[in-house]
C-alpha cells in the first residue's frame, strides 16, 4: 500500500510510525510542480527514515492537495500548513531539523531569493537563513523556465547563502515544456540530502 492509498484510507493506525520516536524534524515546503502530487508517499518514505515530518505548501498546491488535505495531516499527525499563523497564535509544529523545499518551482525559487515572502513556504524559507536552519531545494521546473535570466542568478543567490541546492548533473535536470517526467523526480536524493544537511 503506497503512501497516498494510506492516507486516503485513514489507515494511520496501521502505520508503524509514531512521531514521539522521531528526534529529527523535517519540514517538507512544496510548491505547485506535479511532483507535489507524491508528498504522501515521501511523507511516509521520510517517516520510515526517522523523520517527524511537517508539511507545508503554497497555497495553489494547497488546492491542488485540497481532498488530501485532511488525511495527510492525519498521519503525518500535524497540521498541513500553506498560510502564516495569526499574531500570537502558538506554533503548531515542532522546531525544525532542516527543510527541504521541494519540489520548488521557478516562481518559489525566484521570490524566495529576492525575498519576497507573501507566502508561507516561501517566508519560512527566507527566514531559515537568518536562524541557521539547514536548507535544501529541488527546483522542478521546465527547460523553458530555466533558460530564463533570473532564474540562474535565483539559483546563485541560494547557493550563496548556504541553501543546498540540487540542480543540475547529480540533481534535477529539467526537460523540454510539455516532456516532463513526475514519477522521475529524485524524492530519494532529496531526502538523502536533507538526512546530510541535519548531520548524517
Amino acid at each position: 500500500m503506497t503512501g497516498r492509498q494510506r492516507a486516503r484510507g485513514g489507515g494511520v493506525s496501521g502505520l508503524w510510525w509514531d512521531a514521539g520516536m522521531a528526534s529529527r524534524v523535517l519540514y517538507l515546503l512544496g510548491s505547485a510542480a506535479p511532483p507535489v502530487l507524491q508528498t504522501a508517499d515521501i511523507v511516509v518514505e521520510a517517516q520510515r527514515d526517522g523523520w517527524d515530518v511537517c508539511v507545508g505548501l503554497t497555497p495553489t498546491a494547497a488546492h491542488w492537495m485540497k481532498d488530501e488535505l485532511r488525511s495527510l495531516e492525519r498521519f503525518s499527525r500535524h497540521p498541513v500548513r500553506s498560510g502564516y499563523k495569526l499574531p500570537g497564535e502558538p506554533d503548531a509544529w515542532p522546531p525544525a531539523t532542516v527543510a527541504l523545499v521541494a519540489p520548488a518551482t521557478f516562481n518559489t525559487v525566484n521570490q524566495w531569493a529576492q525575498g519576497l515572502t507573501d507566502k508561507f513556504v516561501v517566508g519560512f524559507a527566507s527566514e531559515a537563513i537568518g536562524k541557521g536552519i539547514p536548507l535544501v531545494a529541488m527546483p522542478c521546473v521546465n527547460a523553458a523556465y530555466a533558460r530564463h535570466p533570473q532564474f540562474g542568478r535565483s539559483l546563485a543567490t541560494l547557493r550563496e547563502v548556504g541553501v543546498r541546492v540540487l540542480y543540475g548533473p547529480g540533481g534535477f535536470e529539467p526537460n523540454e515544456p510539455g516532456r516532463g517526467r513526475p514519477d522521475a523526480f529524485p524524492w530519494r536524493l532529496a531526502l538523502d540530502a536533507a538526512s546530510e544537511a541535519a548531520g548524517g
